[in-house]
């Protein structure tokens, strides 16, 4: 795309400066967007990319500095301020009423009526016009509950394009899309642009910037870094810039042969909330040595698959066996205990006591086993010997062991969860969405820790919905919908296409 970004930008961040009390999370931040113009913004966890977003749409006053939106100054800014100066913004979490149709989703707030009523037939076929007019092809009529996750991500930009947004702000926007619909999500940003829309997109995922951005922003540490003109340059440097320190993308894995099975799942079912079959006679075996990825798109069983097998929920039928026990239904003291440990996929939910201090975090499974108390007490020396090793091995950051873990960035939390969890030394360590929201500097760190554990002959079980994570790091791939395993792939012989077909519950192709 031939865009020229010589003229004045529509956006203007100026010496954006922003204290919470002591904390001072951004230091004359400088962003700009142009019309027309895909800008991404890039930085580490807790870089401050959010704040500074936030404050361009009136969440957060600044402490100094000014923002300019097409030639007014504004001190700070509102949010009902940045609805009239036509910026929307599209969630990773979308905000739709599933039973509600495309179009009453889309109008909600702002219906079309006729008289005292709603006039459907007007808002059904402005839907359609908008939808056509951007490259958003989608049927107005469609339930949400109905349709595939890219298609709601559709309806939400469609719900900001029907308010007037001529600047949309992206935040992460390809996490829980497939292969297909992520093609799909770059022409539709394509297409935006060639209308004269003005794009933002938060991103960790390096060649996406290098596929829709034509300027990339990069903050480290609340600190303007750099700006640079995407075609320019790779994304090594994108990623030094981001880190400062090269970042490897290659994960160093040697073939190797697995042993004997370490856990067996045979016929699982369990229910979700609403008493239907989340996991519907779902078979999968796992070996020592090994790491088998399971990769599906979000909603299809993932969940409730992990809760089942380690003990927070009920299975209703089926068998699980660890290190050839039946484990089904045990306590997860007992699964702990029996040689499975877990990285939740919420970590701040199941992961964490956010309140409680990284020393603390770090022993709450062995909080009753020496050497961390004895006779019921707890033994404070042994407690920070442990979590000063740990916080070194780990690189976890801020290092002292007595800063509540709620302070921490997303990626330093998650690295307090690794290493307890590697601590135990366990057979099996079920890894879901391990490096979720993460930046490259955070992955390539977690990445290499997986594959040590893989190499000590353990078995891990990677549950990701990042399939670019799930092809690089995985022995086995098996691919998980509507509940059940509907194919097995070796990574060295399918490509993201094929699993992203199954995925959305396509057929094998052999």
């Amino acid at each position: 795309m031939d865009k020229n970004l010589d003229k004045a930008p529509i956006i203007q961040l100026k010496n954006i400066t922003k204290r919470f009390g002591d904390n001072q999370v951004l230091t004359s931040v400088n962003f700009d967007l142009h019309k027309g113009e895909v800008h991404a913004l890039l930085g580490e966890n807790g870089a401050g990319k959010t704040t500074l977003m936030n404050v361009l749409y009136g969440m957060f006053p600044p402490t100094e500095g000014e923002i300019i939106i097409n030639g007014k100054k504004y001190i700070q800014m509102t949010p009902k301020q940045a609805i009239e100066n036509n910026i929307g913004m599209v969630h990773q979490h979308f905000m739709l009423v599933e039973p509600f149709t495309v179009t009453q989703n889309i109008i909600l707030g702002q219906e079309i009526t006729k008289g005292s009523f709603l006039d459907y037939n007007v808002a059904n076929k402005k839907v359609k016009e908008l939808s056509e007019k951007y490259g958003l092809r989608i049927d107005p009529e469609s339930k949400i509950q109905d349709i595939s996750v890219g298609m709601q991500q559709r309806v939400e930009i469609l719900k900001a394009l029907y308010r007037g947004a001529d600047i949309l702000i992206f935040d992460e926007p390809t996490a829980v899309l497939t292969p297909s619909e992520i093609d799909e999500f770059i022409e539709i940003v394509e297409n935006l642009t060639k209308l004269d829309k003005s794009i933002i997109i938060i991103t960790h995922k390096l060649s996406e910037i290098k596929a829709m951005a034509d300027t990339c922003t990069v903050i480290r540490r609340g600190v303007f870094i750099d700006k640079l003109d995407v075609k320019k340059v790779d994304e090594n440097i994108l990623a030094e810039k981001m880190v400062g320190r090269d970042v490897s993308f290659k994960v160093d894995k040697k073939d190797r042969k697995p042993g004997e099975v370490l856990l067996k799942i045979e016929d699982l079912v369990v229910e979700d909330q609403r008493g239907l079959n989340a996991v519907d006679g779902l078979n999968l075996t796992l070996k020592r040595g090994e790491i088998l990825g399971i990769a599906g798109v979000d909603g299809n069983g993932q969940s409730e698959l992990i809760d089942a097998i380690t003990g927070l929920t009920k299975i209703k039928s089926g068998k699980v066996t660890l290190n050839g026990k039946d484990i089904t239904n045990k306590s997860p003291r007992e699964i702990i205990d029996g040689g499975m440990n877990n990285i939740p996929e919420d970590r701040q939910k199941r992961g964490l006591i956010l309140d409680y201090s990284i020393a603390d975090n770090l022993i709450l499974e062995n909080v009753n086993n020496k050497p961390f108390s004895e006779k019921g007490i707890l033994k404070f020396k042994e407690i920070n010997q442990n979590a000063k090793k740990l916080v070194e091995d780990f690189d976890i950051r801020p290092t002292n062991i007595h800063e509540n873990t709620r302070n921490l960035s997303g990626g330093n939390q998650q690295k307090v969860i690794i290493a307890r969890e590697i601590y135990n030394d366990p057979d099996v360590l079920i890894a879901a969405q391990p490096t979720r929201g993460l930046d490259v500097g955070a992955i390539e760190f977690i990445h290499r820790y997986l594959v040590e554990q893989r190499n000590n002959d353990k078995a891990v079980l990677l549950v990701s919905f990042e399939l670019d994570e799930v092809m690089d790091l995985s022995d086995r791939i098996a691919i998980i919908y509507d509940g059940k395993i509907v194919g097995e792939k070796n990574p060295k012989n399918t490509d993201e296409y094929e699993i992203g077909r199954l995925m959305a519950g396509g057929s094998d192709g052999k």
